[in-house]
């Protein structure tokens, strides 16, 4: 499975307007933190607010906000309303494609990495993300290293 840019991108769009609450966050901000096309980024805005995550706010102090709270919005939903079917295989999306399906041994398996995309996803949220991504930030930042070598005498 390959999970598109726009699906990625859309996520981390996503995780950048929930950063900042209930502000309206122009999309020109998001592209300059996460250094994402500004021009790609309007089309998976476009999406992203077709699919209801996200709602446009006109004026002068315009931008996007989240159109849910981020404990509301899991990945799964998100990767699949910018790619579609998550799928790994066709007989897994629809079970009567499979030509092969009584001699095929595989089938199991890919019901079961299907259930596990599924599950990961689904059970992680932007609240989820935020939370993680600070972690990380928290722990880089703790990671001291001496400035100068072991002093010689």
């Amino acid at each position: 499975m390959w999970v598109s840019t726009k699906a990625q991108y859309g996520l981390r769009a996503l995780i950048e307007i929930a950063r900042r609450g209930g502000e309206a966050v122009p999309l020109k901000d998001v592209s300059e933190r996460q250094g994402l096309s500004q021009h790609y980024l309007e089309q998976i805005a476009s999406n992203l607010r077709r699919a209801g995550f996200i709602k446009s706010v006109r004026g002068a102090h315009g931008g996007y906000r989240l159109a849910r709270p981020a404990e509301q919005i899991n990945a799964y939903e998100v990767v699949t309303a910018l790619e579609g079917s998550i799928a790994p295989v066709q007989c897994v999306e629809d079970d009567h494609s499979c030509e092969s399906q009584n001699v095929c041994g595989t089938q199991d398996l890919w019901f079961r990495v299907d259930a596990a995309l599924r599950d990961v996803l689904g059970g992680t949220t932007l609240a989820d993300l935020i939370a993680e991504s600070e972690r990380q930030q928290h722990a880089r930042l703790v990671q001291i290293e001496p400035v100068f070598g072991p002093v010689s005498v």
